[in-house]
Parts: C-alpha cells; structure tokens; sequence
C-alpha cells in the first residue's frame, strides 16, 4: 500500500492515475491500453511490448506523410503514443521551423500522452530539413515527426 491519505472516489481516482502516469515513465514500453473505472475501482494497464504479444496494425496509420530519403538525414520519433503539439501553447510560435539549427537537448515539440505535456528534443546536431506531423496530430509510438540533417561533427554518437 502507500502512505498516500487519500479516501473517496474522486481523490483515489486522481492518484489511481498519478501513479498510472509514473508507471508509465518508469518503463521502456508505452503503454497500449489503459482502463480506469470510478467507484467499483478497477484499474488496467496494458504495456505494448517489441516483439512479443501485441499485434501489429495492419496498415500504418493514415496521412503520415513518409520522410523523404536524405543521406546524413535522421528522424526524431514520438516516443509514444498521444497528440504532437508543434508550439508551447496556441497561438505561439512553434519550437522550430524548417531551416532552423538545433543542438542536443533543444525542445523541437510537445508530446501529449494520458494528459501529461512530455517536451521532445532533439538528441543531437542539426538542420532541420522536414516536419512530418502538422500541430495537434495524433501520432503513434516512433512515428517519424521531423527530420535532421545532421552535423558532420556530432554524427559520432551519443
């Protein structure tokens, strides 16, 4: 049990799905499905495991618009399922735009995953050369969302 006070159905829901949420970023796999239930209490999750049980879709997801093929080009991916925002609220600029620079660490969007705001950065060096996903997409897991044309010098590695 924990050490958490919390009584009635709406506070125990509330952490019910606090701790949903920590779950979730404590594991390598996003999650696949999630069911929460009120005052009978009933909580399921589901993780979406490489390799193992959960089916693949049969088709990928449509209008996604596939990266165009660029030698030296690397795609930053949504590191899971939720809607990909663009720009830090509405109405703002967006973190990037094509032909921007980015460096390692750089926020470049927004990811919305079971309510939380997740910053996506990017992981190295570069230009921007593409955006896949218009503002407010939904995306699945890995989804290419921008490309970079990479640095020479930061293509090294990690």
């Amino acid at each position: 049990m924990t050490d958490d006070p919390v009584s009635g159905p709406e506070p125990l829901l509330d952490a019910v799905v606090r701790r949903a949420a920590q779950l979730e970023a404590a594991t390598a796999a996003p999650v696949r499905r999630m069911k929460i239930q009120s005052d009978g209490m009933t909580v399921e999750i589901e993780w979406s495991v490489e390799g193992g049980g959960a089916p693949r879709p049969a088709a990928p997801p449509p209008a996604v618009r596939e990266p165009a093929a660029d030698e030296g080009a690397v795609a930053i991916t949504a590191p899971a399922v939720g809607v990909f925002y663009r720009a830090p609220e509405p109405g703002a600029e967006p973190f990037v735009k094509v032909g921007d620079r980015v460096e390692p660490g750089q926020q470049v969007g927004i990811l919305e995953a079971m309510k939380l705001m997740n910053p996506i950065e990017a992981d190295q060096a570069g230009l921007v050369t593409e955006i896949l996903v218009d503002n407010e997409t939904p995306v699945e897991y890995g989804q290419p969302l921008m490309l970079l044309k990479v640095d020479p010098e930061s293509a090294g590695g990690e």
